[in-house]
């Protein structure tokens, strides 16, 4: 996926929420281009979020904060979870690599605004005795 050149100039970021892990790369680009560009598992992201544009602005957020939008291509390999914790996911996986372009600078920005905070919630556990993590069944009194 990556070649001999490339892996000295991209900058990673991995973020998880829920079930979903994201790695994200952020490559610089070459030229200029007008629109932001972003991959996840090798599809293009308006194609992978099903034209969903809250999922798409949620994305590029952490880069249009930090004035950057025009700058990196995003690359995202996600495994696991729903379309809404990839998407969260892939903003963090965004946010942490911002953090190892600039600390001083983008940090800051980026923790007031909540970029950095992982969701830690997962699915509880099943208790033996029960059906689900809390369901149990019908008391029966006789």
């Amino acid at each position: 996926m990556t070649s001999k050149n490339q892996t000295n100039t991209h900058i990673y970021g991995i973020g998880r929420k829920k079930e979903s892990t994201a790695i994200v790369y952020l490559v610089p680009f070459t030229e200029s281009t007008s629109q932001i560009t972003c991959e996840v598992n090798g599809h293009k992201a308006e194609q992978y979020f099903q034209q969903n544009f809250t999922y798409l602005n949620q994305i590029s957020l952490p880069l249009k904060k930090v004035n950057l939008d025009k700058k990196y291509k995003i690359i995202a390999n996600v495994k696991g979870g729903g379309l809404t914790g990839q998407a969260d996911s892939i903003r963090l996986g965004i946010a942490r690599a911002l953090c190892k372009v600039d600390k001083l600078n983008f940090r800051p920005i980026l923790k007031f605004e909540g970029f950095l905070k992982r969701d830690a919630r997962i699915k509880e556990r099943r208790k033996y005795g029960l059906k689900k993590a809390r369901k149990a069944s019908q008391y029966s009194k006789r």
